[in-house]
């Protein structure tokens, strides 16, 4: 990677102001080519989600290994990574006036494609698209375990795509669908796999009946990448963690500790109290999410020794719980902290630092970060 630096890069890594978001760029690179690697090798196109990442540095890197486009969550998103690409999907459901107005101002050169799952969603984004004077493509949504956004019914699908198809403003253009229901390791994905092919294939099947065959179906996230390719029907995966990964990633085995790329450094700022450490790295630095796995406590772990978690919180303060090791840190030591979700703590950082080692080699801001 050769991301452009910025005048006030720090030479080593103790010259950086904690807490702050580090990226091993030796790790970064083997995730990007493992999964541009895969994707070739298996003839399905890649479009990263980069909600990870929310980096035009980073998704150049993805386009350059042979990314197909973007996936966005997003309206900035979409607007930032307009310009690397132009060809980007916003994956979330396109509701509200204000939301639509500012998707559809995006660049006229920006092939859109929208992912929905309602007549309402339709008809607002064909208006929308035809006062716009442009063309969107659509992918019709399904539910396939996740509960979260997606028809729910071959026949509703085959409706959907059926109104899409209808609409000067619109092309319909595939189905999508996201599996975030599969948390397993991926040795014991076997079950849900096959009632996930079971289910596509119903959908493809009434879809195809009813002269809408679609010409992309697209899915895919990180617990399930690496055995994307038992999914026949899959066209187009999109991946997103994968390219920090983190400590649920790890957790569940697709990708082990040391395929981290992203840590939260930070400086022990109390040894007070007995068998514990304090860093400054607490919610605001960290997040609160808990892992899956109920048995592997924390918030985050030290990349030095796995067996150290963040016990607790508070928004600026991090407990190390230091009762199962002899490793005992002084204060003002710095610590690397695996985040138990690292797609949150990207997003509470203006700027990430790229290392090797303990050399800071360059700097790249979260351009797109924002709610909106």
């Amino acid at each position: 990677m050769t991301p452009v630096e910025q005048t006030t890069t720090p030479a080593t890594i103790a010259g950086i102001e904690t807490p702050a978001a580090i990226v091993d760029l030796g790790r970064l690179a083997a995730n990007l080519d493992r999964a541009a690697s895969y994707a070739t090798s298996h003839g399905i196109a890649l479009r990263p989600h980069v909600k990870t990442h929310k980096s035009p540095v980073i998704a150049r890197e993805q386009l350059r290994r042979g990314a197909a486009g973007l996936t966005c969550a997003t309206v900035r998103e979409v607007e930032v990574m307009s310009d690397v690409t132009n060809d980007v999907l916003f994956a979330y459901p396109p509701v509200g006036g204000p939301r639509l107005r500012r998707l559809l101002s995006a660049p006229a050169k920006v092939r859109l494609t929208v992912s929905l799952d309602s007549e309402a969603a339709i008809d607002a984004l064909a208006a929308t698209a035809a006062a716009a004077r442009r063309t969107v493509r659509v992918y019709v949504e399904a539910d396939v375990g996740m509960h979260r956004v997606g028809v729910t019914s071959a026949d509703r699908a085959v409706a959907l795509a059926r109104r899409v198809a209808g609409k000067p403003s619109l092309e319909y253009a595939g189905l999508a669908f996201y599996a975030g229901h599969i948390r397993q390791p991926p040795a014991a994905q076997d079950e849900r796999l096959a009632r996930l092919n079971d289910e596509l294939g119903a959908i493809l099947d009434a879809l195809s009946a009813a002269g809408l065959t679609p010409t992309v179906v697209s899915g895919g996230s990180t617990p399930t990448l690496w055995r994307t390719h038992e999914l026949p029907a899959v066209t187009e995966i999109r991946p997103g963690t994968y390219v920090y990964n983190d400590r649920a990633t790890a957790d569940l085995g697709v990708c082990a500790l040391d395929d981290c790329a992203l840590t939260v450094l930070a400086t022990v700022v109390s040894t007070a109290v007995p068998d514990q450490a304090v860093v400054d790295a607490g919610t605001k630095a960290l997040g609160r999410e808990p892992l899956d796995d109920a048995s592997h406590a924390g918030f985050g772990a030290v990349a030095d020794h796995p067996d150290v978690v963040v016990s607790r919180m508070s928004e600026e303060h991090g407990i190390l719980d230091l009762r199962s090791t002899s490793w005992r840190p002084a204060t003002g030591d710095l610590v690397r902290i695996i985040p138990n979700h690292v797609c949150v703590v990207v997003h509470l950082n203006d700027v990430v630092y790229g290392v090797r080692g303990e050399n800071v080699e360059t700097t790249w801001p979260v351009a797109a970060r924002g709610r909106t």
